[in-house]
């Protein structure tokens, strides 16, 4: 099949240097060269990939990335390797698409059907007793789900686990899209909720939400899948705790709606944990040294949360406020965080890895007894304020129109 390439002749020139070697020839040798004759009518499309040196077409791409030099080869050989099981991930953990999922409107009143205001009117009268500080939390947490376009970034960051076009067919793109279609769900949900209860400065909220995606963060995985599995089979466990548990609360001062919701968000985010956690635990198999070194270098500094960088443009201490307040009500504690690097530790079985080099079995060693050193740690704290009679110093927050808590 011909294609009509002349308007374009020029770019293609331009193109193919850019795929070819220096060009060393002589100056002479280079001008019999441009004075050979080309027609620039009509070009097939195998002439115009010849004279570009790579291929367009997906299975070409696709060829040309994976022979792109890794910053973590083994770790991407390992990855390719474990695609099968993302793949059952993607047809085991994940729901559904459509109409054989769960969405956001099954939670909320139908505001196009007889009788809505009377169903609003409830939500309202609920969440009435919901106290600020839990709602503070409640806010945070949304805050967070929203800002989901950074994560399925992060993603696609992690070498042989990306989605290069868009739409690719492979395992861990279609994981990662899956994922990313799930999550989107909790934000929208909780958005809504927070919208018809009528508690909070919507706009406050939007700006803070806005503020966060621009920001970004970093949770120093490197590009790394492994540093990515760790980071994700952790923070996945965290928000389930962190939605759980506002859920329980909310079910003590009588929102059974709210209750219902992160329940049900909760569920999804104990599916995704149980995914990640798969991969690492599959990562093991075949390069237990690696994920060993690499999962002692992330406790070696700290687990950031994917809200650290929020602000409303009003408050210089956003995020640490809202954490206290989290901390406070038992949401997400340093507890929390200890139960989490132990649960991690025995999920994986470390203490009975075998094989290991003398190196890893050192790191093996200190991820063991990780998970009681930040337990005391937490401890300590706790009863020191308690010793000392700490109070908590009153926060305003622009989310529920400057009221402190």
């Amino acid at each position: 099949m011909k294609i009509s390439y002349g308007a374009f002749l020029a770019s293609i020139v331009a193109t193919s240097n850019a795929f070819q070697q220096p060009n060393y020839v002589s100056r002479g040798a280079a001008t019999s060269l441009n004075m050979v004759a080309v027609d620039p009518t009509t070009v097939t499309k195998k002439e115009y990939q010849d004279i570009c040196g790579v291929s367009f077409d997906e299975d070409g791409l696709m060829q040309r990335l994976q022979a792109t030099n890794f910053l973590h080869p083994k770790h991407v050989e390992v990855i390719e390797d474990i695609a099968p099981i993302a793949g059952a991930m993607v047809d085991e953990i994940l729901l559904e698409t459509g109409e054989a999922s769960w969405q956001p409107q099954d939670f909320l009143p139908d505001l196009s059907k007889e009788g809505w205001e009377d169903e609003v009117k409830e939500v309202r009268k609920m969440a009435e007793g919901v106290p600020d500080e839990v709602m503070v939390v409640l806010i945070g947490d949304m805050v967070t789900e929203e800002a989901l376009p950074t994560y399925q970034t992060l993603l696609n960051t992690f070498e042989g686990c990306d989605d290069p076009t868009g739409d690719a067919d492979s395992a861990w793109a279609r994981w990662s899209r899956g994922w990313t279609s799930e999550e989107n769900r909790h934000g929208d949900l909780l958005n809504k909720y927070l919208y018809l209860g009528g508690r909070c400065d919507m706009r406050s909220v939007e700006v803070t939400i806005q503020h966060l995606i621009t920001n970004g963060f970093n949770p120093d995985a490197r590009k790394d899948p492994y540093r990515g599995f760790v980071y994700t089979s952790f923070q996945e466990r965290a928000t389930k705790v962190s939605h759980g548990n506002v859920g329980k609360l909310a079910g003590e001062f009588g929102d059974t709606s709210l209750k219902k919701i992160c329940s049900k968000i909760a569920g999804d985010e104990a599916r995704h944990e149980k995914a990640y956690q798969t991969f690492c635990e599959e990562i093991l198999k075949r390069d237990a040294d690696g994920l060993i070194m690499v999962f002692g270098d992330m406790m070696r500094g700290q687990i950031s949360m994917p809200a650290e960088l929020m602000t409303d443009g009003v408050s210089q201490s956003l995020y640490e406020d809202f954490s206290s307040v989290a901390q406070r009500l038992g949401v997400y504690t340093a507890l929390d965080y200890a139960d989490i690097i132990g649960h991690l530790v025995k999920r994986w079985d470390l203490e009975h890895l075998e094989g290991l080099s003398a190196e890893a079995e050192k790191e093996r060693d200190y991820l063991c007894k990780l998970p009681q050193r930040y337990k005391k740690l937490a401890e300590r704290s706790m009863n020191k304020k308690k010793k000392v009679d700490e109070e908590e110093p009153e926060r305003s927050f622009s989310w529920i129109h400057g009221r402190t808590v």
